[in-house]
């Protein structure tokens, strides 16, 4: 698959929010609703970002950012553009906001199936912590994962 001309990250901003959904709801079985964005993008401690590609949202990432700890706390990419290089813009991005926020360690929990997704973020340095048995929908585990941004440990305590 050939990536998109070109991608770029901007602030999530409310009226992307009928494309995110949809982005959403494509990617996980229980999806967010409108009002979880709705208060990443007015928490002050937030940072949702889009992915654009053409002119049209093509992923987004939600990021949280609050004193030494960054975590992922969404991200998705439509499926018919996956595999173009937009998860890793946006968590390139993500990476480099949470340390000019400060943060020490990033971390994320990503469904145990999710082998694409897990060799990922092992390529962009992080390590598996841990593991929430049955995690998602009382079926599927999940993978906690963490990346040392800056200070000693590469998994946070409060993943």
């Amino acid at each position: 698959m050939s990536g998109p001309e070109t991608i770029i990250i901007r602030p999530m901003i409310e009226p992307d929010l009928d494309a995110v959904l949809s982005v959403e709801q494509a990617s996980f079985p229980l999806p967010w609703k409108r009002d979880h964005f709705l208060h990443e993008i007015v928490a002050s401690h937030s940072y949702p970002f889009v992915a654009e590609c053409n002119g049209m949202v093509a992923g987004y990432v939600c990021l949280t950012s609050l004193f030494e700890e960054a975590q992922i706390l969404d991200i998705a990419v439509d499926p018919a553009m996956r595999g173009s290089g937009i998860a890793l813009s946006l968590m390139e991005y993500a990476i480099s906001l949470a340390i000019e926020k400060g943060a020490e360690v990033m971390a994320l929990e990503v469904r145990s199936s999710n082998v694409e997704a897990i060799s990922l973020y092992e390529r962009l340095g992080f390590s598996r912590c841990g593991l929430r048995v049955r995690y998602y929908e009382g079926i599927d585990d999940a993978v906690q994962m963490g990346k040392k941004l800056q200070g000693e440990s590469s998994c946070s305590s409060h993943p």
